[in-house]
């Protein structure tokens, strides 16, 4: 007994470690309010558990008599949650150290955020989704509220925790029936477990709440309203860490959903209708709402939006193509976005939270600073999926897998949207490459300094999608195999 409990917790190290991480973070912080060694304690800590988590990459199975999962996609997974929470670390020294609140807990709250989100990605259970869940969300209620003096933070915190409150209770619900159908927790076994009773009246009922659940916390339409306030109010490093590590914690979990949870049937037929009109409302409902925002964070939240649904159209394909599609998909996008907040954040200049974040401030910043606008320019074009960047790499295999699932409308519709967004990817370079310094406001004219830190965070991420778009085969083929049919861990029971 000891011996598979041992290897249960070696299995499990990684998110072991990033939550031994956060305690050992919050005590530092108590005791000895040691600033200057708590952001390289959670980012280097965060960076052993992602080398012991990219070993763990083809050897899939299960911990804790299935309650985890382990290797394959939820390696993948928290490798990409990982990425996102070190460039976040980053992000967030300089950043917070301007507004003057870099707080040892913050990286704390990252730390524990972060682990919710490596047990959301692996949950082998019903329990463990619900727990990674709710350790994920809480943390990310106190980051958004936490310049405290400002109205929009408030308002934005209180706005996103109102909601997931409310989305939590759809999702709990969804959890007691899919129980209650079927007789047990572990997914592996629901399809088995509803076979057995016959109660697919009540399992219906469950996974539609429970797709409620995970429609808002990847801001799917008509669960996306929280979205754009929300990022808008958040410190802008925390924006990116709230948009990409917590976007690839809850698609991976709902991918493990779909793939290991469901009947085959269920996903063929009426979940995979539900992913698609879901999917096509998302793709266009974020696009045209981001061609009328002035403010830019805002713009990226309703492209947040429409990320969101391309990638539900490649789960709506329901095939191990189209997983692992969505898999490098989100890869591309954490690269794609923490690259850009990383760019608004360092433009964040005047020491005030939210500043300068109007699309005219952007004015000349290609003259003044022409490496952030080249960066710049990578990362639009790369959300607007041009090639050779990832950008376009994962809009087509989310979209070849719709096609080969006989959703070819919502391909179509896929590429039209993502016509469209291109106007107003491309109208933040207008602005910065095309228009004078002096069309910006008098505050954003100054020059402006950019922490090192964010330097690095920013090139890595705009030479990562330049070489990931060249050269994707690598990674494709590992996203792939995470959900090839001999990868799928089954429980016994």
């Amino acid at each position: 007994m000891y011996d598979f409990f041992l290897a249960d917790l070696a299995a499990t190290g990684p998110i072991l470690l990033v939550a031994g991480l956060g305690v050992l973070v919050v005590l530092l912080d108590a005791f000895r309010n040691d600033d200057a060694s708590i952001p390289w304690i959670a980012g280097v800590g965060m960076a052993v558990a992602g080398v012991w988590q990219a070993f763990a990459v083809g050897d899939a199975g299960t911990a804790f008599e299935g309650q985890v999962y382990v290797g394959g996609a939820a390696a993948i997974a928290n490798l990409i949650v990982l990425v996102g929470a070190i460039a976040s670390v980053a992000l967030t020294v300089p950043y917070l150290s301007r507004l003057g609140r870099n707080y040892g807990e913050v990286h704390g709250l990252i730390l524990f955020a972060t682990a919710g989100m490596m047990t959301l990605a692996s949950a082998g259970s019903l329990v463990t989704l619900f727990v990674g869940l709710e350790t994920m969300s809480v943390c990310l209620y106190v980051l958004t509220g936490l310049v405290r003096e400002e109205s929009t933070a408030n308002e934005s915190a209180l706005k996103y925790f109102l909601l997931g409150a409310f989305s939590t209770g759809f999702f709990l619900y969804g959890l007691a029936l899919l129980y209650g159908a079927t007789g047990t927790m572990e997914l592996a076994l629901l399809a088995e477990g509803v076979a057995v009773t016959g109660r697919t009246g009540l399992f219906l009922a469950g996974v539609g709440l429970l797709l409620v659940g995970f429609f808002f916390k990847v801001s799917a339409v008509p669960f996306h309203m929280w979205t754009p306030d929300v990022y808008q109010g958040a410190p802008t490093a925390l924006t990116a860490f709230m948009s990409t590590a917590s976007k690839a914690a809850t698609f991976a979990a709902l991918a493990v959903v779909l793939s290991r949870a469901l009947p085959p049937v269920l996903v063929d037929g009426t979940v995979q209708l539900t992913l698609a009109v879901v999917a096509a409302v998302t793709m266009v409902v974020g696009n045209v709402v981001a061609l009328v925002q002035s403010n830019v964070k805002r713009m990226l939240a309703y492209s947040s939006v429409a990320h969101a649904g391309y990638i539900l159209a490649g789960l709506a394909a329901g095939t191990a193509a189209g997983y692992g599609a969505s898999l490098f998909y989100l890869l591309a996008y954490t690269l794609m976005n923490l690259g850009a907040f990383g760019v608004i954040g360092a433009l964040e200049w005047d020491g005030e939270q939210g500043a300068d974040q109007d699309l005219s401030s952007l004015a000349g910043v290609g003259y003044r600073k022409p490496w952030l606008g080249v960066a710049m320019g990578v990362f639009m074009f790369a959300l607007t999926g041009f090639p050779p960047l990832a950008g376009f790499i994962g809009k087509y295999l989310v979209f070849a897998a719709a096609v080969d699932a006989g959703l070819v409308w919502l391909a179509v519709l896929g590429v039209l949207a993502s016509v469209v967004s291109g106007y107003y990817y491309l109208r933040v370079l207008v602005v910065m490459w095309m228009q004078s310094p002096d069309e910006a406001p008098d505050n954003a004219r100054q020059p402006f300094p950019v922490a090192r830190a964010t330097g690095i965070v920013v090139a890595a991420c705009a030479v990562a999608l330049l070489v990931l778009g060249i050269l994707p085969a690598g990674v494709i083929d590992v996203t792939a195999a995470a959900f090839a049919p001999d990868a799928v861990v089954q429980v016994v029971p």
